[in-house]
């Protein structure tokens, strides 16, 4: 074979994915690979690109070149302009929905789709009932790879009859394991004074899904029959699991040990161990046992380890267990079955020879599965990347008309934002783009910011989660639980001057509520949230403000992507939208397909609400009678040279009079973007994306006085169109009018981009 030289095609190799000392299997797993290909291949170069979660970093080794920070998506663009410059021949990519920021670690395809080198994937995860998000982002990495690496037969299955990926783009190479010798139990016992004991042991770090109260619930059986048996747990708690739950999982198998009467016989080893005590661990194992709860794991690493050391395991069902331990590799049990388990380790324990005949084949079988024989293995994978990247274009890197790759968004930059903020929440205006403490705050502006602060943190930017909880903290001060409604105006001396404000602020503080319930992972910010939106839901249904109706159903519709089966929200959802559709069938007429006889602020909040209704309850009418009117207003909007021309704030548009041209005001913009984007949800139809896009680039310059109104230098928009210059106050309504614009394309273009580079046709060069 030409590697018996350790020669090859590929000299420098960049390697992402999380690497020691983080704590986790794909960190361990990536600097095993890493460091293997480097010992097998002294000529060729590695490095590492490893995946931070926390915003510190960790102190890595000399081998790491350049980090990515999970959350946020900017540093996924800086990797791949950082590897290509660097001459890097190959990335070798560990992909795992969960280390990767973004829905389903979709983050990771702004690096690839940037990358112009070959790309092979190891997919750690291959789910056979994928949600649409995790099918999306799979397909699109496969996409933008050159080949695709799998540690299990079902896993390359999968890959071809789930995601119809073609069998020889697959390479089938098995988890990489140290070269440990076939060694008696009792020579690594003494390590760890359980001399003259038998050993029972699991180890890897702890999570709830690991299933070892089923062990401990095995183990009054096992002592009757063993008593000299102690089992093993070696592994901290998982960091994650750490940080959000603490110790309670571990603190749940210690109370289940007593109560079974087996605490003597339990032991905990809370360390995360080096990979020399690992083997002595392993070595010291009569029966390794792995009582994972979860049939969907497509490969186990403790597992491999295992069997390269030739122990004798006893294993729940899970996809790997299965096919790692056929051919009388091992013996599997039932899913959370006390019973069958004791009485297999009892088995096995009370029978040596069948017991040492197990280890001898499952030692044999791990033989190929030695990290020098698999880095060869990867090697001949990347070398097969190299030869077939000569005669192709992956599809990431497709030639696209301009109408399948529009204009680059703007930066998201939020300095003016943090400006306008304080300690109390956002500030309602501004002196050109400094704050004006003379007109205080107000909760429209609030559920903007907590609105916008949610799709920024959910996007990768977790600094604004600080913001957003401020901005919730303003909402509940302004909750009065006496009528049930929220206060809009507070001056800078943080006095009410309402106790009740407009039905708009009302409806808008429930659309931001209902986001931060759709779209926030942090508790605190749930439960607040949630609280405030079940007492405040009901007043909606008091206002008569279409426009209040409107904000509230688009928030209402978030909270129930997420609690669906809610009958008050579902009831308050039919109330609404019947009352904007009788609105919306009194007052049309052939030339004024409109649910008011006048045009006024915010106007495209009203068929974006119809459009949403229409789709979720569903109600066909209300989608017809939502686009009808939508692409009305689109048309009534766009000037003769095609930009877009909002409805203006003088005067705004009268049934049977002369609309207003100017003051034109950022809302407006911002209102056509969420609406148009929720058309082209409704339909595919791209002309909604176009019209989105006219609408956000009037913001840009696109618009009468050919002049921005985004201030690219603070972060902040201008207040509005004058007839002869822009605004140069940079209000909160204005910028968040922009942010949240910038962001729901931003949020668009992503889900978009999943699905259109699927279907782009590659150009052979």
């Amino acid at each position: 074979m030409k590697h018996k030289g350790q020669l090859s095609t590929v000299s420098r190799i960049a390697f992402v994915g999380n690497y020691p000392p983080r704590q986790c299997g794909i960190a361990t797993f990536t600097s095993d690979l890493c460091e293997s290909v480097a010992t097998v291949y002294p000529a060729t170069t590695c490095f590492a690109v490893p995946v931070n979660d926390l915003a510190e970093g960790y102190d890595y080794p000399e081998r790491v070149r350049f980090e990515l920070s999970e959350k946020d998506v900017h540093s996924y663009r800086r990797a791949a302009d950082f590897l290509n410059i660097n001459n890097v021949d190959l990335v070798c990519l560990q992909f795992e929905y969960g280390i990767f920021g973004g829905k389903s670690g979709s983050h990771v395809l702004t690096l690839l789709r940037d990358l112009r080198m070959p790309v092979v994937t190891t997919l750690h995860t291959v789910l056979d009932q994928p949600s649409p998000d995790q099918r999306a982002v799979l397909e699109e990495v496969a996409a933008l790879s050159d080949r695709l690496i799998v540690m299990s037969e079902r896993g390359a299955n999968y890959l071809r009859n789930v995601y119809h990926i073609a069998p020889d783009k697959i390479d089938k190479i098995p988890h990489g394991i140290p070269d440990m010798p076939f060694v008696d139990p009792s020579f690594h016992k003494d390590l760890f004074g359980v001399e003259g004991r038998t050993v029972l042991l699991t180890f890897g770090l702890l999570s709830a899904n690991k299933g070892i109260e089923t062990v401990i619930s095995a183990l009054p059986a096992i002592v009757a029959r063993f008593p000299d048996t102690v089992y093993i747990v070696v592994g901290a708690t998982h960091p994650h699991v750490l940080q959000h739950d603490g110790e309670t999982y571990r603190l749940s198998l210690q109370w289940l040990a007593q109560q079974m009467g087996v605490e003597s016989h339990v032991i905990f080893y809370n360390r995360f161990v080096s990979l020399d005590e690992l083997v002595e661990f392993i070595g010291s194992a009569d029966i390794y046992i792995t009582p994972y709860l979860n049939e969907a794991q497509i490969v186990s690493g403790t597992l491999a380890y295992s069997l390269g050391a030739g122990k004798a395991i006893v294993s729940t069902p899970y996809w790997y267990a299965q096919e790692m331990l056929s051919e009388r590799r091992g013996v599997l049990v039932p899913f959370r079955d006390p019973d069958a388990l004791a009485e297999q380790v009892i088995e096995l324990l009370g029978n040596d020879s069948e017991r040492h005949a197990m280890r001898k084949r499952a030692y044999l079988y791990g033989r190929t599965m030695i990290w020098s024989e698999v880095a060869k293995r990867y090697m001949e994978s990347f070398d097969r990347a190299r030869a077939e990247r000569r005669h192709y274009v992956p599809p990431g890197f497709a030639a696209k008309a301009l109408d399948r790759y529009p204009g680059e968004l703007p930066p998201l930059l939020t300095d003016h934002l943090r400006a306008m903020t304080d300690e109390t929440g956002i500030l309602q205006h501004a002196l050109f783009a400094v704050p004006n403490y003379a007109h205080g705050y107000t909760t429209d502006d609030n559920a903007r910011a907590l609105l916008v602060s949610v799709l920024e943190a959910e996007l990768g930017d977790e600094k604004h989660l600080g913001l957003a909880s401020r901005y919730l903290a303003y909402l509940g001060f302004a909750f009065n639980p006496k009528n049930k409604r929220f206060r809009n105006l507070m001056d800078y001396r943080r006095t009410w001057l309402d106790d009740a404000g407009s039905d708009d602020s009302h409806g808008r503080a429930l659309w931001a509520l209902g986001t931060v319930l759709s779209h926030s992972t942090t508790p605190s910010l749930n439960s607040m949230a949630g609280w405030l939106f079940e007492q405040a839901l009901p007043s909606i249904l008091a206002t008569t403000s279409p426009r209040a109706w409107a904000f509230a159903l688009i928030g209402i519709s978030e909270y129930l992507q997420k609690f669906s089966g809610d009958r008050m929200a579902l009831q308050v959802t039919e109330e609404l939208a019947g009352r904007l559709m009788r609105s919306y069938e009194a007052d049309r007429t052939d030339d004024w397909r409109w649910f008011e006889r006048r045009l006024t602020y915010c106007n495209a909040a009203l068929p974006h609400a119809l459009l949403i209704c229409g789709r979720t309850i569903p109600n066909a009418a209300m989608t017809a009678a939502g686009l009808e009117s939508l692409e009305w207003l689109a048309v009534l909007q766009r000037s003769s040279e095609g930009h877009f021309v909002p409805i203006g704030s003088n005067g705004f548009y009268e049934f049977g009079s002369e609309r207003a041209r100017f003051d034109q005001q950022p809302v407006e913009a911002q209102t056509m973007v969420s609406a148009c984007l929720e058309a082209f949800k409704a339909t595919g139809d791209q002309r909604w994306n176009k019209e989105a896009r006219r609408a956000f680039d009037w913001f840009l310059g696109r618009n009468d006085l050919k002049l921005p109104l985004y201030d690219p230098t603070t972060g902040g928009c201008r207040d509005g169109l004058h007839p002869d210059r822009p605004n140069e106050n940079q209000g909160a309504e204005s910028t968040l009018a922009f942010l949240q614009s910038l962001l729901e394309l931003r949020v668009s273009q992503q889900t978009q981009h999943l699905v259109r580079a699927l279907s782009l046709p590659t150009v052979s060069i």
